[in-house]
């Protein structure tokens, strides 16, 4: 029994935590929900306070539910969603709820920031544009609309070094996280001043960084206590969800490539250099020199759960009856689909959407409707609307130079074969699914293995603890069919793309 190595992921609507002993073997596992509060057109928050609740549920739910003891843990990561902005007091108390990686609110703030600072200015400094779904222009507008926050604010927090705060009373910001502001130089990992003046951010605001398997801090008493842990385990600093999912899945050679297939959908490419492109989003891996070049879509798994809450009370209601999930009968109804869903095309554009068309404004849209369509078209029409967006992404990164041969495809959408194949096909790439649905959770505990000195280094890490559980590889036929259908695809978004903006006829 034990050693063991507990990793917890802050994900879009649920936090999960699993247990591993060294070979990667999950021991337990829990997760714990919460919400996501969409008050006014564009915003998307959540309360960090409720993040914290769900892992304290979690972890102790591991504890009480299997046969694993808090005694065995001898080191905790954890990943997080990106671009966030977690205000807190000199006391660590939350200050107001955090705006998320979907949220555009601040939109204006970005462009009056481009305009005064100059986009390329910017964009040298921290290989990426300025957009509204990163952290900076989130602080901006706590500034412009929230000044008493603002006033309050100590530090400005991401989602994993919140939980890392929470469990140690340290506060501290990860490498991988850094990219979320523009006042970060993703050139040598270091915050730099004089953009922080010339965005108007306090530099005080901005946690010291550390390597994300640096340990920044122990589990504290009073931490103990409210998740059953015990006090004086080390935490390391941890990092980007996307990031820790590439190191569960293996990625940790230029270019590899990992597969996104959680609420979010996209893919993160493996670079040895600071590679950065203006379509693209551009990150440090959560291990030593290296970056990711990302694309990400705000649709992925989140617009299958869309379909299924609004659409899907059929399936739940069988699904009771014949002891399966509603979303495997989603499946079994896409999988009678032809490819290329008999002419219906999706955009998955339904929180705006992020690379590589950076538009706040896009709306999703199926397009194709016939009376001959059936809610099998409407499901695998949005299977191959993601992964559309996936080749869109992939596209932009083979044009900036990444050579990307295999996808190593993670998180619950990798549990459908179909939609695996489907990527597979749509983009040409041969798919390597791995341990889906642990990956991100198992990449946060390698780093925190690698920080209390279990594991050597990272290769022998990978070595023992990932592998491939299927292997699909794409379909030429089927591949004639959707190059049609993608090219609609990108027509539809620049024929539409004027109207979505507010500036068309109607």
């Amino acid at each position: 029994m034990g050693p063991y190595l507990l990793g917890i992921d802050i994900g879009t609507s649920a936090c999960k935590a699993a247990v591993f002993d060294k070979d990667g073997k999950v021991m337990a596992a829990a997760n714990g929900e919460y919400g996501v509060y969409y008050k006014k057109p564009g915003w998307a928050e959540q309360d960090p306070m409720e993040w914290w609740m769900a892992v304290c549920s979690a972890v102790k739910e591991i504890f009480t539910q299997t046969g694993v003891r808090a005694e065995e843990i001898v080191g905790i990561g954890v990943a997080g969603q990106s671009w966030s902005a977690v205000s807190v007091d000199k006391e660590g108390e939350v200050l107001t709820n955090t705006p998320i990686w979907m949220d555009t609110r601040s939109k204006e703030i970005c462009k009056e920031q481009n305009q005064k600072i100059g986009e390329d200015s910017i964009f040298r400094l921290s290989g990426n544009t300025l957009q509204p779904s990163y952290s900076t222009g989130k602080i901006i507008w706590y500034q412009k609309h929230m000044p008493q926050v603002y006033r309050k604010t100590a530090k400005i927090l991401q989602s994993n070094s919140y939980i890392a705060f929470k469990l140690t009373g340290n506060m501290t910001q990860d490498l991988s996280q850094g990219y979320g502001l523009h006042c970060f130089d993703m050139h040598h990992g270091t915050w730099d001043l004089d953009m922080c003046r010339a965005l108007s951010i306090d530099p005080d605001l901005l946690p010291d960084l550390y390597p994300s398997d640096e340990i920044i801090g122990h589990v504290t008493p009073a931490a103990a206590k409210e998740t059953g842990l015990i006090a004086g385990i080390p935490v390391v600093a941890g990092g980007l969800d996307a990031a820790c999912g590439t190191l569960g899945a293996g990625v940790i050679h230029g270019g590899e490539t990992q597969e996104q297939g959680g609420q979010a959908g996209g893919m993160s490419i493996c670079c040895d250099r600071c590679q950065a492109d203006p379509r693209l989003i551009l990150s440090y891996h959560v291990i030593p020199n290296r970056w990711l070049l990302q694309g990400g879509t705000t649709g992925g798994g989140g617009a299958m759960r869309w379909l299924e809450k609004e659409f899907g009370a059929h399936e739940r209601e069988e699904g009771g009856k014949r002891g399966k999930c509603s979303l495997d009968l989603f499946n079994q109804q896409a999988e009678r689909i032809a490819p290329g869903c008999d002419g219906l095309i999706f955009l998955p554009y339904m929180m705006g959407e992020r690379s590589p068309i950076w538009n706040p404004q896009a709306k999703g849209v199926f397009y194709g409707l016939d009376f001959r369509k059936t809610k099998g078209h409407f499901i695998r029409s949005v299977m191959e609307g993601v992964a559309f967006s996936l080749l869109h992404n992939l596209d932009a990164a083979e044009e900036a130079g990444a050579n990307v041969q295999v996808l190593k495809a993670m998180g619950g959408s990798a549990n459908s074969l179909l939609w695996t194949q489907i990527k597979a096909d749509i983009t040409g790439k041969p798919v390597a699914v791995l341990s889906s649905d642990t990956s991100t959770t198992m990449g946060a505990a390698i780093l925190a293995g690698v920080g209390v000195g279990m594991y050597l280094n990272y290769e022998e890490a990978i070595q023992l603890t990932v592998k491939n559980k299927r292997y699909h590889v794409p379909n030429a036929k089927n591949k004639q069919v959707y190059d049609e259908n993608y090219g609609i695809y990108l027509k539809l978004y620049e024929n539409l793309k004027e109207l979505m903006n507010g500036k068309g006829d109607c």
